[in-house]
């Protein structure tokens, strides 16, 4: 099947003249221009019908230029956007929206835009104010709104029909958390009907979860696009690169992608997962003891050392992480030549399945400050129940379950029995 989405080539320029005179000539024949700013550049992917794609960046990196191309609201200054079905775009918060209208009437206009006849709205109208769960205000002028009603209109509106291309900007981070849920259950939802996603977040948790692959754009052009953990990893090596940072990709045996970045003061040379006998495991049991075996070389004085650690599961979710400066364990004036054995002992209380650990040595409370390196993967092992009994989920979290049986109805007052 042909893709719902093709981008090819897609560039936006702008273009500054000596005035204005100069640039209505532009429109007939070719002058140069004083100066040019590409904000894109060679932009090219397919979505195909059911599938979700994150798109990532850093701020200026063409994110919403990129959304605004593909919805129509820009015109590309070259190369071209094709699009098979409907698409339900959100991006600007309240874009489109009259503050002055109440909600109700918002969505009357909102959805006239977007093709549907006033049978259609009116029909759909009871489900959308349902949706929203703003009460009253749904016939309050929206200049009364708070961010986050607004979205809630906004969304109930773009979703109320199910579209073939669901576009969102970074307009759901405004929600409150129970909304957010709602949300994300309706867009998956949509997936499962063959509804296809292209959402732009800075929300890790968001991308790993609901998209297929990731696109990384940096400076315009697109620097990454595969599954969302890789693509994920290299851009948190991004966000903490400085001017004498590297940062370097290579394959794993496991069929994954490590991402390593720093400037190199401190090394991690060694990593090693032990059972309680003290020998190293690559295969740990539900709730057994483990210690973390971290081995660091020093190549620079320091003036203080934090080693960070993260656990996630097989999709790349975050299962678990802390650093030294969190447990008040920072290291302090560390010498060049040094060497360090970190232990890290624990629990393992974690469900079956395939783990990673991600390693960073750095100062201050995170790896933003100095980031001396940073690697993802660098070490899987594997979680099996030889003991446990069966459960879910990717923590062991066993509770002890009591109950009480009553003759009678259970009373109605809040007190417990």
């Amino acid at each position: 099947m042909s893709a719902l989405l093709e981008v090819r080539e897609l560039g936006k320029v702008y273009r500054r003249f000596p005035n204005e005179l100069w640039r209505i000539v532009s429109w007939f024949s070719p002058v140069a221009p004083v100066a040019e700013t590409w904000v894109l550049r060679d932009i090219g992917f397919d979505i195909a019908a059911g599938e979700a794609v994150g798109i990532v960046g850093q701020n200026g990196a063409g994110k919403s230029t990129l959304l605004k191309m593909i919805t129509g609201t820009l015109v590309p200054s070259e190369g071209y956007v094709r699009t098979r079905g409907r698409i339900a775009a959100i991006l600007e918060l309240g874009m489109g929206f009259n503050g002055e209208l109440t909600g109700r009437q918002n969505v009357l206009h909102s959805a006239g835009l977007m093709g549907f006849g006033r049978a259609d709205i009116s029909a759909a109208m009871d489900d959308i104010e349902a949706f929203a769960e703003i009460g009253d205000y749904f016939d309050k002028p929206m200049r009364v709104y708070s961010s986050g009603m607004q979205m809630r209109v906004a969304f109930s509106v773009a979703t109320a029909f199910r579209p073939d291309i669901l576009i969102v900007d970074e307009a759901l981070s405004v929600g409150d958390a129970y909304f957010q849920h709602k949300s994300f259950d309706r867009i998956r939802e949509f997936q499962r009907l063959g509804t296809s996603l292209l959402i732009v977040s800075h929300d890790k948790a968001a991308i790993q979860s609901l998209c297929d692959r990731a696109i990384l754009l940096e400076k315009g052009r697109v620097l990454q696009d595969g599954p969302p953990q890789d693509v994920m990893d290299y851009y948190n090596a991004l966000i903490a690169q400085k001017e004498n940072d590297n940062v370097e990709i290579k394959p794993l045996e496991t069929g994954q992608i490590q991402t390593r970045s720093g400037s190199g003061e401190a090394r991690i040379e060694r990593v090693s997962l032990h059972g309680e006998n003290g020998a190293a495991i690559d295969v740990a049991d539900v709730g057994q003891p483990v210690e973390l075996q971290v081995a660091v070389s020093i190549h620079a004085p320091l003036a203080e050392l934090v080693l960070g650690y993260k656990l996630k599961d097989r999709v790349g979710q975050d299962v678990f992480g802390t650093n030294t400066w969190h447990t008040h364990q920072v290291e302090r004036d560390v010498a060049a030549g040094e060497r360090l054995i970190y232990r890290l002992r624990f629990d393992a209380n974690l469900g079956p399945g395939s783990y990673s650990v991600s390693l960073s040595l750095h100062s201050g409370d995170t790896h933003l400050s100095h980031n001396y390196q940073w690697v993802d993967h660098a070490l899987v092992f594997q979680m099996i129940n030889a003991e446990k009994d069966f459960f879910l989920g990717s923590s062991w979290v066993m509770p002890v379950i009591q109950c009480q049986r009553h003759g009678a109805p259970y009373p109605a007052s809040n007190e417990s029995a």
